[in-house]
């Protein structure tokens, strides 16, 4: 029996006692139960068992022959009966008195059993917070298991909303769905970054009335407070110079359906204003126009801030923050659904081989044969924390993918197992539309100490997206805008005029993103002020 921490898991700073904390929407009682993370047959990579027993004082044995797993939901129900787990069981031995709820949980292999684990302590003992967090368990080399606690009841739906797991949080977060799906509520998304908040707002629009309605998205934290109010409303002809047209914004062009509000913590304080007055009159009034006109738009925000910690400090307006939550969700991040990890991987692994050509690596190699997949790799990734959640776990299956493509067995891309923090393992591999909430929130730098050099490098660096700027120079977004509104060589996109990005098009051939590169501003916001100037 192995169950000393390894190097990589060391690397990595992964605490195996600390408990994440339990999501307030799970019912108190829980059982232990078993969910398969990796198996030679990747089909059966979810398929779990509840173990009652356990949690009224009883020993349980984990063998080739036993338990019975099945797919949550229903199925067939069948032992992991791979020829090279032992028929030597081993037992679970819970720490506890007949009908209490185990306060831990002892591993001892019988016979020829072998088995590592990870989360516990030396002795091989999963502690209370252990069960929280949730154990992972390695019989031969050859399959996986998550040792954790479930309700013994889960709420059942047939939609699944595109989201991929079958976790307790997830199945309680799909009610959430279907619960506020068919009102016109305005519904406020809370969760870390990465955790799929464009997803449920999708899901949120496709399962109620408005299915057939439009579905817009705008990412507040890029739009630029001068070009707030046409971007939202649109603006009359005339309304600024280049306006030659009449710009229809974005409430307008959502009228009937869906508005999803992205990063609505990062909204600059003159967007809020306008965003509350058009919450609570129902009305627009486009730059420039006589009139306001009425507009039938159910807003869906998401944030990955504290805003009751940023109104109580000044920098959200309270009221903005009443008229967004008219219903909250909490999405759960990855450390409080471990037990999806497997599911996932699989998931993510099979779209990047599929788009290769190299698919088959997944399928079952057949008792003689070991997996592309080892057990130990899949241990190894549920047993972080995953602090970009859904998106990190998504850009390492990628890695793997790419690199063990032409590999007899999928390994860690490089520079995982000498990570140094868990940010080292996706710091490089994320688009950079996705770079601005990379990094765990750390202490801001004093702008003092950046000088002009350097900013203009990280602005290089980053194309000339600030919000990334921001992260490589370790200041904040309103530091930054600070500097470059200091610094006479560097322009924002909303300082450009219609002939200068006329000319930079045409020397681009219409490329746009080269043309950001010629102006030194980033393609994002290019795109929008060549939209603000009706620039085809």
């Amino acid at each position: 029996m192995k169950s000393s921490r390894s190097d990589w898991e060391r690397g990595l700073d992964v605490s195996t006692e600390v408990a994440a904390p339990r999501p307030a929407s799970l019912p108190e009682l829980r059982v232990p139960a078993l969910t398969l993370l990796a198996h030679p047959d990747p089909r059966r990579v979810g398929e779990r068992v509840l173990l009652p027993a356990l949690g009224s004082g009883r020993t349980v044995a984990l063998s080739r022959l036993a338990p019975l797993f099945a797919q949550p939901g229903g199925g067939a129900e069948r032992p992991l009966a791979d020829s090279y787990l032992s028929r030597s069981p081993v037992q679970l031995i819970p720490g506890c008195a007949p009908g209490e709820q185990p306060v831990s949980v002892r591993l001892v292999a019988e016979g020829g059993g072998r088995f590592d684990l990870l989360g516990a302590s030396s002795c091989g003992e999963v502690s209370a917070a252990g069960l929280e967090r949730g154990a992972v368990v390695v019989l031969a080399d050859r399959v996986a298991l998550l040792l954790h606690l479930l309700p013994p009841v889960l709420p059942r739906g047939t939609d699944r909303f595109d989201l991929v797991g079958d976790s307790a949080a997830l199945a309680f977060l799909r009610r959430e769905i279907r619960r506020v799906a068919g009102l016109s509520t305005p519904v406020l998304l809370n969760g870390e970054t990465g955790t799929g908040k464009e997803l449920v707002a999708r899901a949120i629009h496709s399962a109620g009335p408005r299915r057939a309605r439009p579905y817009l998205t705008l990412n507040l934290g890029a739009v630029p407070p001068a070009l707030a109010a046409s971007e939202l409303f649109g603006a009359a002809r005339g309304a600024f110079t280049g306006a030659d047209r009449r710009r229809v914004g974005y409430f307008e062009r959502a009228d009937s359906g869906t508005l999803f509000l992205d990063e609505i913590g990062e909204a600059p304080p003159e967007v809020q204003v306008l965003l509350l007055r058009a919450l609570e009159s129902g009305e627009i009034q486009p730059v420039g126009a006589e009139a306001a006109q009425r507009v039938d738009v159910r807003v869906v925000a998401a944030t990955d801030a504290n805003l009751e910690t940023a109104a109580a400090q000044g920098r959200f307006r309270a009221p903005l923050l009443h008229r967004l939550r008219g219903y909250e969700i909490r999405l759960p991040p990855l450390r409080e659904r471990r037990d999806d990890v497997g599911r996932l991987l699989v998931h993510f692994l099979r779209q990047e081989l599929a788009a290769m050509g190299e698919e088959r690596l997944l399928d079952d190699p057949g008792p003689r044969s070991e997996p592309w997949l080892p057990a130990g790799l899949v241990a190894r990734l549920a047993d972080h924390d995953w602090p970009g959640n859904v998106r990190e776990l998504r850009n390492v299956a990628r890695r793997i993918a790419v690199g063990s493509r032409d590999a007899g067995r999928a390994e860690l891309p490089g520079g995982l197992e000498r990570a140094s923090t868990p940010a080292a393992l996706w710091q490089d591999s994320v688009e950079e539309e996705e770079r601005p909430a990379l990094r765990p929130r750390a202490a801001y730098r004093p702008v003092s100490e950046v000088e002009e050099d350097e900013l203009l490098a990280a602005l290089r660096a980053s194309r000339w997206n600030l919000a990334v700027a921001a992260e490589r120079l370790r200041v904040s977004r309103t530091s930054l805008y600070t500097l470059v509104e200091r610094h006479g060589g560097v322009r924002k996109a909303a300082d450009l005029g219609r002939e200068e990005i006329a000319s930079a098009l045409e020397r681009a051939q219409g490329d746009l993103e080269a043309a950001a590169d010629d102006l030194r501003v980033s393609p994002h916001g290019l795109k929008i002020r060549k939209s603000a100037l009706g620039i085809d």
